[in-house]
This record gives C-alpha cells, structure tokens and sequence, in this order.
C-alpha cells in the first residue's frame, strides 16, 4: 500500500494554495488599520438606517479583504463593521478556518453586538467565498433572517467548490478528507457534496424575508463551476460580472478585493430605490 499520509499533506497544501492564490499576506493585512469602520459609535442615517457587516472569506481577517469596500461604504453614508470568524488554535491572522456552523454562530453574536451598538433593528450583511455563504446558515438555522435585510455574496460558494476537479482526487487518497476536516475543517465543508452544503441547501436556497444578491465572475478560479454560486429563490438576483462589463477580468480574490464594478453592483444591491446603471464605467466612481 502507497503510504497516503506522507501524500495527504501535499494534497492538502496543493489545495490550500489554490484557494488563496493572489490573496494579500495575512501579516501585511493585520498590520494596516481599518481605517474608520467598526466605530461603534456610528449611528445609521435616515438613509441607510442598516449597519453593513461585511464578512471575509477564508484564509483571510476583517481587515484584508476589506480595505477598498470598506471606505467605499463609508464614504456613502453607511456604518459599517467587519468581524473575524473561523479561529483555529495556535494559527493568529488567518481565519475563516473553523467548522462553518461554528462560525454563523460567531456571526450570530457579532451581529446583536451591532445591533445594540447601533440601536438598529436589521443589519445587510456583504460577504466574500466562504464569507458569501456562511451567512445563509446564520440565516436558515440561527434566526438571522429576523435581523437581516439584505445579504449579498460576492464569489460566494453557496453549493460548493470542485476546485477546478481538484477535489475530485480525493477518493483516491483514503483518509485525505479526514485529514482536512482535522486541519481545517471550513475547507472540508466547501468541497462540493459535503454534508454541510447538503443541510444549507436542503429545502431550498434562500428564507423569507431577506434580499439576496450574488455577485460573480466568469473567471474564478477557486469557486467552480462559477454558476454554482447563484441562488435559486423569489428574492433573488444573480449578478454576472461579466454581463455588465464584458472586459472586467477579476477572478475570485480581486473581484471581492478591489473590482469596483462589483462595488457598485453592491451598493445597488443595499440601496436598489436609488441603484444606478452598473457598467465598465462605474470602476470610476
């Protein structure tokens, strides 16, 4: 017999490494400050009477993914308030790692902590991959869809990833599965088919009373196929980038990163009574 354990740690790092490809470092993330979110002073305007929690995906904290929308937010008139999720023992700065349900469960807390905070009564919630559909089984199963108007996902994997058939290998390495579940259980529940996509998606994909928007690309890399991430649902819209500007080419990291397009598409998703066109234009605005 090929001895499996001495190969499922390349497995696991080949795996690893697609998913955070062309994300910044973890150190140069925790070292820049969120400049001027989380203020839990911030009082929700007339306008936007929502704080916007915005949750990271995986590999990643509540400053790095957020360092462009987060002042783009801002500057638009809105709270706006990030958490980190996911903490595994012993590994500092990188996050999103831990078992999903575990950290809807975090995100249940972070949520009445804004919402007293703020005196607001619903948050929207904006996430990117892992961040993009952890949210739904805050919403499905913890009672978030109380508390919650709107959600939006940005290359979210809302039926999981097949790692461009990378996880297809799997079967082929007895024990690789549990060794992932073991190291980082949160990438163990992205693979496509695994029992935790199949309790969130049983029953349908979306509850009443919550907005749902998916933002995603043509181009991603780590969620695939991208069409898995849309939403089947009465209160849905599924966003192609593409289809709004044919020549933007972010792939999974940028696109909830920096793409100002997808930016705009988001600001439209929490405020549709005054959305404006989105097209290759709105990288300006």
């Amino acid at each position: 017999m090929l001895p499996w354990k001495r190969v499922l740690r390349p497995l696991t790092a080949l795996l690893l490494t697609a998913a955070v490809a062309a994300l910044p470092t973890a150190a140069h993330a925790a070292s820049t400050p969120s400049t001027g979110w989380n203020d839990y002073t911030c009082k929700p305007s007339a306008a936007h009477p929502d704080p916007v929690v915005l949750v990271h995906g995986t590999f990643a904290n509540s400053t790095d993914n957020w360092l462009v929308l987060a002042p783009y937010l801002e500057a638009r008139g809105y709270c706006v308030f990030s958490l980190d999720y996911g903490q595994l023992p012993g590994v500092p700065l990188i996050y999103g790692l831990g078992p999903i349900d575990k950290s809807a469960e975090q995100l249940q807390a972070y949520v009445g902590k804004v919402l007293t905070a703020t005196g607001a009564t619903k948050v929207d919630l904006v996430g990117h991959s892992q961040g993009g559909m952890m949210p739904r089984y805050y919403l499905k199963f913890l009672g978030g869809a109380a508390k919650v108007d709107t959600f939006v996902g940005i290359a979210p994997d809302n039926h999981g990833t097949t790692l461009d058939g990378l996880t297809k290998l799997l079967p082929y390495f007895p024990g690789a599965e549990d060794v992932i579940s073991a190291t980082t259980p949160a990438l163990a529940d992205q693979i496509a088919g695994s029992a935790f996509l199949a309790k969130l998606n049983a029953g349908g994909d979306t509850v009443p009373g919550v907005h749902y928007t998916v933002i995603a690309t043509r181009y991603d890399e780590v969620v695939t196929p991208y069409s898995s991430q849309f939403l089947s649902g009465s209160d849905v819209h599924n966003v192609l980038i593409q289809n709004l500007c044919s020549v933007d080419l972010s792939e999974h990291a940028l696109l909830g990163l920096s793409d100002r397009i997808a930016f705009h598409e988001v600001a439209n998703a929490l405020d549709p009574a005054h959305a404006t066109t989105t097209n290759c234009l709105s990288a300006l605005s």
